[in-house]
């Protein structure tokens, strides 16, 4: 029997899994632990080293407990981790400032200087974006991208910059502070938008075309690497074994489709947890700058993963739980616990449960409810720092359930926008596995075959899907398996959905109109924008 253990690092908590590998890969134990997300203002979203670090020590020690592993049993860590952060180290690997999260988007002053202005096409200077796709076929064209964070503490803290190492990602600053090693595993380069896939280095003429200082930038490794070995002082912390294997791992958007299972050319899946993407594999560079989707770098060589983005998808559903759910401002004359008991005697695990079982009763199109899921500013098919949520074609008749499918269906219109961006330039699967924990709900899985017309499939544990992946590559690293093609194999479907058509017909009338919310609504967005700043509101 090998164990591995995997950390699946996400936006707002950690999970923890322990696999032990035996022809299959099977979860013997596991542990979540949530921490901050903080805004900043002007658009700053930040995060803390050291709850992740307090996280990783709480939920490994909480796995060996449930487990009763030796640690001295465990042949490799193991990382998945939400992408495109900016973590600047010192020599010691200790982060110089805060980490900044995929969705800060400061870097606003940085963009317009260094990759705007003259003749412009996709939303950055014709030369420019030129230079960027003939070397590392992409370009960054979002503010959101992590150039334009770096370049941002460049500019506005000159006294942590001047201190800094290594940029590093979320994962890889894990790494770090584990084994001593600074390194990036070559997805997490690729989405720094500075490496070039051909060379499999550091695209340099694009690194010295932002003025990005090149010995900030770290050694590559695969994703299947060793990318050090345990300390002494990270095992003592971890209660683990000093030399234990640290693979390189991959990022979320690598490693998710890995653990669903989605591994050969032209498997799609759909992926729903704070954020939310589409991808596809595809075996050659594709990129669409007119819908923001690019082919990045996976976790094996000849593939790439055609990926489309929303800032935020299940943070739709936490915000409607939290703002329509619960009764924030005591109206109610009576409460229940729903998660305890309700009227028919059914115990709910979560409030999430109970809110997405009970909108069943409410048929497709929410009634003609609308919601845009935009909830900090969107990536694809758009990039505007300034689309927000809004629900649209509220009328009398409309009360809270509808109100919370419309969030379900308003992520789903999203999903499906994105999907038939990448149908038009790549060939997507008519069956879509869904994963992340939006894939937990029978109904939004429903929701979405409904929606897209196509057959959905669940595999078991969807929200772990991520843990899952890390774990086959550290299997890879090992040489447990041949190949990350035979994963598929060690993923078994155990939900599917086939889509009703005639639901579909009424998402297909509502969904124009979705599409239409934000062309027919970017100058009063922007107008909002500027009337929030001037009142003082982030």
């Amino acid at each position: 029997m090998t164990y591995i253990l995997a950390y699946d690092v996400g936006t707002t908590g950690i999970k923890t899994c322990l696999f032990e590998l035996n022809g299959q890969i099977h979860q013997a134990a596991a542990s979540n632990f949530g921490y901050g997300l903080y805004e900043v203002g002007d658009g700053g979203v930040e995060q803390h080293f050291d709850e992740w670090w307090e996280a990783m020590k709480i939920t490994t020690q909480n796995v060996l407990e449930r487990s009763l592993v030796d640690p001295s049993e465990i042949a490799g860590i193991s990382f998945c981790s939400q992408m495109q952060g900016l973590v600047l180290v010192d020599e010691k690997g200790i982060p110089v400032r805060n980490p900044m999260s995929y969705m800060d988007q400061r870097g606003k002053v940085q963009i317009q200087k260094y990759m705007r202005g003259g003749l412009e096409i996709a939303g950055g200077n014709i030369v420019k974006l030129l230079k960027c796709l003939k070397y590392t076929g992409a370009a960054p064209v979002s503010v959101k991208d992590p150039v334009w964070k770096y370049k941002w503490v460049q500019e506005n803290e000159p006294e942590p910059f001047a201190r800094a190492y290594k940029w590093l990602d979320i994962k890889e600053s894990i790494i770090a502070r584990c084994t001593g090693e600074c390194v990036m595993t070559e997805d997490s380069a690729f989405s720094t938008l500075l490496y070039d896939p051909k060379a499999r280095d550091w695209a340099w003429p694009v690194v010295d075309m932002f003025g990005v200082k090149r010995d900030h930038l770290a050694r590559i490794i695969k994703t299947t690497d060793v990318a050090g070995y345990l300390t002494e002082e990270a095992a003592h912390q971890l209660g683990l074994t000093p030399g234990t294997k640290v693979f390189g791992g991959g990022g979320d958007a690598t490693l998710i489709g890995v653990g669903a299972g989605c591994v050969k050319e032209g498997d799609t899946h759909i992926y729903s947890g704070t954020s939310g993407w589409v991808s596809t594999i595809v075996s050659k560079q594709t990129v669409d700058t007119s819908t923001m989707i690019a082919a990045i770098v996976g976790c094996q060589d000849g593939l790439y993963n055609y990926f489309a983005e929303m800032e935020t998808a299940g943070k739709c559903l936490e915000w409607v739980k939290d703002h329509l759910a619960l009764d924030e401002i005591d109206i109610y004359l009576n409460k229940a616990d729903i998660t305890t008991k309700t009227e028919s005697e059914f115990v709910y695990k979560s409030l999430y449960e109970y809110m997405t079982e009970i909108v069943k009763k409410i048929p497709a199109g929410s009634g003609g409810v609308l919601f845009t899921p935009w909830l900090h500013g969107n990536r694809c098919p758009f990039e505007d720092p300034n689309a927000c949520g809004t629900f649209f074609g509220i009328t009398m008749n409309t009360g809270k359930t509808e109100l919370i499918r419309a969030v379900l269906e308003g992520v789903c219109y999203h999903l499906r926008w994105m999907l038939e961006c990448e149908a038009a330039k790549v060939k997507t699967s008519d069956t879509i596995r869904f994963c992340g924990g939006g894939a937990l709900s029978d109904v939004t899985c429903q929701i979405l075959s409904d929606m897209t017309g196509r057959r959905v499939e669940v595999v078991d544990n969807p929200q772990d899907v991520g843990a899952v992946g890390a774990a086959c590559t550290a299997a890879a690293g090992l040489g447990l398996v041949n190949s990350m093609q035979d994963i598929a194999s060690l993923v078994p479907v155990e939900k599917s959905f086939e889509p009703n058509l005639e639901n579909k017909k009424i998402y297909d009338r509502y969904f124009q109109v979705f599409k239409r919310l934000y062309r027919d609504n970017k100058a009063n967005l922007a107008q909002l924008d500027r009337a929030r700043k001037t009142a003082g509101i982030s």
